[in-house]
């Protein structure tokens, strides 16, 4: 990983400091010093100490000389909030957080990272679990019956293979993996997350179909809706926010088209993104589930859904694989137990 944007905060409140400190820090960026407008230091005004200033003031009047100061002394441009951060578990946070990052990233780019994909290692996976007998009756359909959102940013990768490679063959699932990627690196991603197990991994293009015990990933350059009969769909525009694919929109979109049949998962990875969408999930009765904090590479992407209080199982990438199959297992059983007790026809 390269060095990330160096930024300054400066508030006049050590709560909104710490807020946001910590907000621009889960994105990726370098807090390069946290202060308040009368302990700022003039070197950090001098060309080159810093690439932004983000400025939270709650009473412009009080330090209207020290603005105009900042605003002829500062060599890094200025990014002043547009209101007080909500506590962390409050439910506007995501949202004030998610425009504080389109910010950012209009002011300075995107944070520079860099995901390896050819150091994630071969393995044979710790936890190999065998198909339940209850897999044994299902037969492939046009249309999957269930279909779990997988959403990754960084450390993702390794964290979802590790995923797949625990599951058996036969999962009558279809995953659709929303992973904050560049583009020219999909076809590799496929080539790595299918390598060693029997889950085959493609780029979910206009037109494809979603299908069980496969993978599709969505695609970056465009955004994608899924339809009731389980294809993919072009929406011919940009996926929103400032990475792509959105995991929030992933997410929305296949709650749309799967509604009663869908479940996320969210894996390592910086930022917020997820946190808007998968409480609605969770709200209309879909599972939302995530890795643990000490299991991931980078861990304030599932964290801040979790913090959301959406989150019913939290686990590592083994444990989340082993918990998929057991409620396919159960979720099949009880349709099994459901048909055994219909009338004949």
């Amino acid at each position: 990983m390269t060095a990330p944007g160096r930024v300054g905060v400066i508030a006049d409140s050590t709560l909104q400091g710490h807020l946001l400190s910590t907000a621009v820090r889960a994105q990726g960026y370098q807090v390069v010093v946290n202060t308040d407008p009368e302990a700022l230091e003039k070197r950090w005004l001098d060309d080159g100490a810093l690439d932004l200033w983000v400025v939270d003031l709650s009473s412009e009047d009080r330090w209207q000389d020290f603005l105009d100061h900042l605003l002829e002394e500062a060599a890094a441009p200025i990014l002043f909030c547009d209101g007080q951060a909500p506590a962390r578990t409050d439910a506007r946070y995501p949202k004030w957080e998610r425009r504080l990052v389109t910010k950012l990233v209009d002011f300075i780019g995107k944070p520079a990272v860099e995901e390896r994909l050819e150091v994630i290692p071969q393995r044979v996976p710790q936890t190999k679990i065998p198909a339940p007998r209850e897999f044994d009756a299902i037969h492939p359909g046009d249309r999957p019956q269930r279909v779990w959102v997988l959403g990754a940013s960084l450390g993702g990768p390794a964290a979802v293979k590790i995923f797949l490679d625990c599951l058996p063959a036969n999962l009558p699932v279809a995953f659709v993996l929303a992973q904050h990627i560049d583009a020219s690196f999909l076809d590799t991603l496929c080539g790595v997350l299918s390598r060693d197990n029997a889950i085959q991994c493609r780029v979910g293009v206009d037109g494809a179909a979603l299908r069980h015990g496969e993978v599709a990933i969505a695609p970056v350059d465009y955004a994608v809706r899924f339809r009731h009969d389980g294809r993919i769909q072009s929406t011919g525009q940009s996926w929103e926010g400032p990475y792509a694919p959105s995991i929030d929109q992933v997410i929305q979109h296949v709650s749309d088209g799967f509604a009663g049949a869908c479940g996320a998962i969210l894996f390592s990875g910086m930022g917020n993104d997820g946190a808007i969408a998968a409480p609605r999930l969770a709200a209309s009765g879909g599972p939302v589930w995530a890795q643990s904090t000490e299991t991931c590479a980078v861990s304030s992407q599932p964290d801040s859904v979790r913090e959301t209080g959406c989150v019913s199982f939290s686990g590592s990438p083994e444990q989340l694989a082993l918990q998929l199959v057991e409620q396919v297992r159960k979720e099949l059983r009880a349709e099994e137990d459901a048909g055994r007790l219909m009338p004949d026809a």
